[in-house]
């Protein structure tokens, strides 16, 4: 109990200092009177970062052309990283009965979680974005 309280501290501190809360989630949660209702917002969000990460991966692999090799390490990084995102979750939460051990919340914690590794994630993605467009200069 005392893990998962901490975890939610730092996902909702992660979520103040703009990390990765969008505007739409912010009224979303403004919004929300159940915990149903904040679940939703929460894996809305999740899709919503998720369409982002999505999108900056596709432009960075049009931008990794110019390097004869670079796409395959960078899809290679990428599927690493999924594995590694999913299992970090995984070991967040490792209690075969989720629903009975981490309760109604268990949804929208995980949902939080799995958005916030993914809009850093972004932010690595970027940088090497940036890298990629110095070479094509």
């Amino acid at each position: 109990m005392k893990s998962r309280l901490c975890l939610l501290l730092f996902v909702f501190a992660t979520l103040q200092c703009g990390a990765q809360s969008s505007p739409q989630y912010d009224l979303c949660i403004k919004n929300a009177h159940t915990q149903a209702e904040l679940n939703q917002c929460a894996i809305s969000e999740a899709l919503h970062v998720d369409a982002e990460l999505n999108s900056v991966y596709q432009n960075l692999l049009l931008k990794a052309k110019v390097v004869q090799g670079a796409q395959e390490k960078i899809k290679a990084a990428e599927d690493a990283w999924r594995l590694y995102r999913d299992a970090y979750i995984a070991a967040m939460y490792p209690v075969k009965d989720k629903q009975t051990e981490y309760g109604s919340m268990y949804p929208m914690d995980v949902d939080l979680l799995r958005a916030s590794l993914t809009s850093e994630h972004i932010k690595d993605l970027r940088e090497l974005h940036k890298q990629y467009e110095e070479m094509a200069h």
